[in-house]
């Protein structure tokens, strides 16, 4: 009888949240309506009696958001698993391991850049009885937590995360299973510090770290980093943080997978093991070397087939005239040599690296290019660009598609770079950094489990659904900040709950509404 009126009680809730949704909605979009033209007699902004003063018993909050975070982090099993597994402090005075990483990643989720930010949360009352906390760590407490760490800790706070973010996948339709995408790159993370240890000069001639980042592209989730002195070349250190990454997604339920990256990445001793898994292929770029330079030139010229992009997007009205590439015009003006790609061809042949014991497919790109001075052409020029692979079955159009996606991941390092600014170093040490690196990444992997969270119903909105979990996992994470954390809330705190009342509406209320909905089921 319980559960009956429980379940009566929750469906009257979402029948009453939907009614004021749409009333919100169409009071919006009432206001938007340009058939209906205000007086123009003056400027549309017209508030000149404008004032401000302290609320009495009504208390707000601007990051409404934030609480829905804490109960994703905590239905997931987050809090629970750091917790239990990462132990850095001897006695809890009164903080535990969780609440100092969900600091830093909450941190990011509410729009901050740096460490100082915390004591804005800190020092913000309603803020901390959205969380039903009585404090949190202060900047230099949260310093000294990710000095606590070495390397080994941040490898356990990384496999922790691989371990929730299963319980998530576990939730996804059997489709998403299909193969999982695996892209690598290293990412230059410069510092002025004087004193950081591990730190040193890169190619480009900045001092710094640089770190890699493994990440799963289908959800643009961050499997792994690993941090290093800037110095170092972007493959060391890869091979271990792949084969994690590979055990954790077959372990997760991935029937395939594909590993991509640049030329960097072709580390051929590590192919024929990847290779000896059937469920594990790759696509790794080959620096253009004299010999591979030589081979490809050998090629007959009817094993040579061109090459045709795809569209960037498909056109559902009618095609736009392009505008004038202004850029173009000045270099011809100004006689600088310019470089134009006339056509691409494709070809393919076996090869087997010094390293390895088993030839593999090796895709040769031939751009036709030509060199022009002004309005006079020069000669013509070609270039080769290479990729190795263990597909046999894919067309070599297909493989070099493939291989250029992975160059999406640069968006993702930039999201962490400038986005979440994850790719920091606010502390004083290699290992420090690291994990302040990997606990302010968890705040865009939060972002990918909220949109994974739903299950996919069966139903006249499914689509719908569909199209806004893919939204919103290829979201900018300043957009997600807007859309689903910037929410202003009234917080009422009552004997057993802490109510957030929504003051404004948004167009992503109503996921918003509905990934909560399944998280408290």
């Amino acid at each position: 009888m319980k559960t009956i009126l429980r379940q009566k009680r929750a469906n009257r809730k979402r029948r009453i949240q939907r009614q004021k949704l749409a009333e919100r909605k169409r009071r919006i979009e009432r206001r938007l309506d340009k058939t209906v033209i205000p007086s123009c007699d003056g400027p549309m902004f017209t508030a000149r009696n404008i004032d401000y003063e302290f609320a009495g018993r009504v208390r707000g909050i601007a990051h409404g958001g934030i609480g829905a975070m804490l109960l994703l982090a905590r239905r997931i099993g987050l809090s629970e698993a750091i917790d239990k597994r990462l132990h850095l402090l001897k006695i809890h005075l009164p903080y535990h391991e969780s609440d100092h990483v969900l600091n830093l990643a909450f941190n990011a989720l509410c729009g901050g850049t740096c460490m100082q930010d915390l004591e804005l949360r800190r020092q913000e009352e309603v803020f901390l009885d959205a969380l039903g906390t009585r404090r949190i760590p202060d900047p230099t407490t949260a310093g000294d937590f990710c000095r606590r760490f070495q390397a080994y800790h941040v490898h356990i706070l990384i496999d922790i995360c691989n371990e929730v973010r299963q319980r998530v996948w576990a939730r996804q339709p059997a489709s998403f299973f299909a193969q999982a995408f695996i892209d690598m790159d290293g990412v230059l993370v410069a510092t002025d510090g004087e004193c950081k240890a591990g730190v040193d000069l890169a190619y480009d001639g900045t001092w710094g770290y640089h770190p890699l980042v493994v990440s799963l592209a289908n959800t643009g989730e961050v499997l792994s980093v690993l941090n290093r002195p800037g110095n170092r070349p972007s493959h060391e250190g890869a091979a271990a943080e792949v084969d994690r990454a590979l055990r954790m997604c077959l372990e997760g339920g991935f029937r395939r997978v594909l590993l991509r990256g640049d030329t960097d990445f072709s580390q051929t001793k590590h192919l024929d093991r990847w290779s000896a898994d059937t469920r594990v292929q790759f696509i790794f770029g080959l620096d253009n070397t004299a010999a591979r330079h030589y081979l490809a030139d050998e090629l007959d010229a009817a094993v040579w087939q061109h090459l045709q992009r795809r569209p960037r997007y498909q056109v559902k009205t009618q095609t736009r005239q392009r505008p004038e590439r202004l850029k173009e015009r000045i270099v011809r003006q100004r006689e600088f040599e310019n470089i134009r790609l006339v056509s691409e061809d494709v070809a393919e042949m076996p090869y087997r690296p010094v390293a390895c014991k088993q030839s593999y497919r090796l895709i040769v790109v031939r751009k036709n290019l030509t060199v022009e001075k002004g309005e006079i052409r020069l000669f013509d020029d070609y270039e080769y660009f290479f990729y190795l692979t263990n597909d046999w079955e894919s067309s070599a159009a297909d493989i070099v598609f493939q291989a250029n996606q992975r160059c999406n991941q640069e968006n993702l390092n930039a999201q962490l770079k400038n986005g979440v600014r994850a790719l920091k170093a606010p502390v004083d040490t290699l290992e420090s950094n690291w994990a302040y690196m990997v606990m302010v990444a968890l705040g865009w992997n939060l972002k990918a489990w909220w949109a994974l969270w739903p299950t996919e119903i069966p139903g006249p909105r499914a689509e719908r659904h569909r199209q806004e979990k893919e939204t919103v996992l290829r979201m900018e994470f300043k957009t997600f900040i807007n859309a689903f954390m910037l929410l202003p809330c009234q917080i009422v705190r009552t004997s057993r709950r802490i109510i957030y009342r929504l003051l404004s509406w948004n167009p992503w209320n109503g996921m918003f509404l509905r990934v909560l909905d399944q998280l408290r089921c």
